[in-house]
């Protein structure tokens, strides 16, 4: 089922579409994705590289039966989950407070439309 969306709520969104502060909310994302995406998939690419090519380095045992392809990988874990706390943590402090600004707006302009339903 498609919702209806009302002439008000389409022109308060063209309306929130087109503001500086959207603009700042696009570029305060694509500035934390873009370089920590590129940044991330370097990482991961060189590891698959090196895991190919590289396997001398890899296999060469650091302690026991742990090798640096072991550590590596698991290195890729722990660098999954830190980029997605830091990304939490960036959204907060740098996203949120827009977005919810926006969300005020946007729900201030279409409220009295609610209202008449």
């Amino acid at each position: 089922m498609v919702e209806k969306v009302s002439a008000e709520a389409e022109a308060a969104y063209a309306r929130i579409h087109a503001s500086d502060d959207f603009a700042q909310l696009k570029k305060s994302y694509r500035g934390f994705v873009v370089p920590m995406t590129i940044a991330f998939m370097a990482w991961y690419l060189l590891y698959v590289i090196f895991s190919n090519w590289a396997g001398g380095f890899m296999g060469h045992r650091l302690f026991g039966n742990i090798n640096v392809a072991l550590v590596w990988g698991l290195l890729q874990f722990a660098t999954t989950f830190g980029i997605a706390i830091w990304y939490a943590r960036y959204a907060a402090r740098h996203m949120d407070p827009i977005a919810d600004r926006l969300r005020a707006e946007f729900e201030a302009e279409t409220a009295h439309e609610e209202d008449h339903r």
